[in-house]
């Protein structure tokens, strides 16, 4: 290609066109926009017969200084493919000729078609290098994953605060039930009491529902001690009048809701004072202190064993949707702990007690807390809570430490009734 198209300076003197202007324009190019004219035309067509004309085509070019050209070299040496511009920014020129349909390119008027490549573009400021940080990490390479480590089961409390207060109350229950046994009675009363409170508040604070408290405590209290004092009769009228109690108390309030509060209340009755009667009536027997301490160590032997064997071996669901951490295994657990406990305590505790004895009430007993647990459980999940109060630390409030204790009395009692006599 002749650089003579790509800005040559012009010369003075000329007046009619020069052979080399009427080919290539006047020097310094066409005017931008111009159409060629002349046997500049005619001579391209006859040798490119098959590339359609097109418009002078602006190019954006490297501005030229001094004496040279626009890719930096001198006027007149050939332009050399892939040199790098010297001069920054870009001049504008407009360039008699056309764009071959065939290969894109733009190509001079001339007398022969000359074919040129685009020139690459290569940027004047060097890549830097990638800095460590935007690298990407390296990836690990494709060893042996390690072994994940089991995770370690909690028990979910303070087992300290709860192992201290555990030995604590039954210091006080051995302490109260060998020395004098209307302590003893008076110790279940105050149970009995708490146990209400926290109930009928919880009741009242997650549900609206207004159990009366006073009829409720002081029938509760009335019940354990009618029947220490006055056996099973007495039991059963106290229960009755403090049903009754209930009822009345409740209307001095307004009507509405009345069926719901006295029903709560009634059940509370039966729930509690109730079912703890039936320790005053175990109390009452000769060998009474050791039949209560039979069915409180059986109670805390099943507890204990279900927890033992569910925590290092239990895998299998027992209720899922009451109580989730209790499995099969564990009740499983409860029953044999329970069933030794109870060969040991009928043959050394119980008056004219037998081996097989004590592991049917062993059995029994097991079943029983369990499911008193879970009684206890659905109330509270009903109530949306986790424990009934926090009174004892490590273990939430009375109502959770009597949850098995209570429908454990009745089994304890009636299996003794059969089993020995009062």
């Amino acid at each position: 290609m002749n650089d003579s198209s790509w800005g040559a300076p012009p010369q003075a003197g000329h007046g009619w066109p020069s052979e080399h202007e009427q080919r290539y324009g006047p020097p310094g190019g066409p005017v931008q926009g111009a159409v060629p004219t002349g046997p500049a035309y005619d001579a391209h067509a006859a040798h490119a017969p098959h590339e359609a004309y097109a418009a002078p085509v602006a190019q954006d070019v490297p501005a030229a200084s001094g004496p040279y050209g626009a890719y930096g070299q001198p006027y007149g040496a050939p332009a050399q493919e892939g040199v790098v511009p010297a001069q920054h920014g870009t001049a504008r020129q407009s360039t008699a000729g056309h764009v071959s349909a065939e290969h894109g390119a733009f190509v001079p008027q001339g007398d022969a078609v000359q074919h040129t490549r685009p020139m690459p573009v290569v940027s004047e400021k060097p890549q830097e290098p990638m800095s460590d940080a935007s690298q990407p990490p390296p990836a690990a390479p494709h060893g042996p994953e390690e072994p994940r480590q089991r995770k370690k089961k909690s028990a979910g409390r303070d087992l300290g605060a709860a192992i201290g207060v555990g030995v604590g109350l039954g210091a006080v229950v051995l302490v109260a039930l060998f020395v004098v046994k209307a302590v003893f009675v008076g110790v279940v009363v105050a149970a009995v009491a708490v146990g209400l409170w926290e109930l009928t508040s919880r009741m009242a604070e997650r549900k609206g529902i207004k159990a009366p408290q006073v009829p409720l405590i002081a029938g509760g209290a009335a019940m354990v001690i009618a029947g220490y004092a006055a056996g099973p009769e007495g039991a059963w009228v106290a229960t009755a009048f403090t049903a009754l109690a209930v009822m009345v108390w409740r209307m001095a309030s307004p009507p509405q809701d009345y069926l719901r509060d006295v029903t709560a209340g009634l059940f509370a009755t039966f729930y509690v004072p109730f079912l703890a009667t039936f320790v005053s009536l175990m109390l009452t027997a000769d060998d009474g202190p050791q039949r209560v301490l039979t069915f409180v160590l059986l109670t805390i032997v099943s507890d204990t064993g279900a927890y033992a064997v569910g925590w290092r071996f239990g895998t299998h669901k027992l209720a899922p949707r009451i109580s989730p951490g209790k499995t099969r295994e564990g009740l499983l657990g409860a029953i044999g702990f329970s069933m030794a406990a109870g060969v040991l305590c009928m043959t050394l505790l119980v008056d004219d007690g037998a081996w097989w004895q004590g592991m049917l009430m062993g059995a029994a007993v097991a079943v029983s807390a369990t499911l008193g647990d879970l009684g206890e459980s659905m109330i509270k999940r009903d109530l949306g809570i986790k424990d009934m109060g926090a009174l004892l630390p490590g273990h939430g409030g009375i109502m959770d430490r009597l949850d098995s204790l209570l429908p454990t009395a009745p089994v304890v009692w009636l299996l003794l009734e059969i089993f020995v006599g009062s």
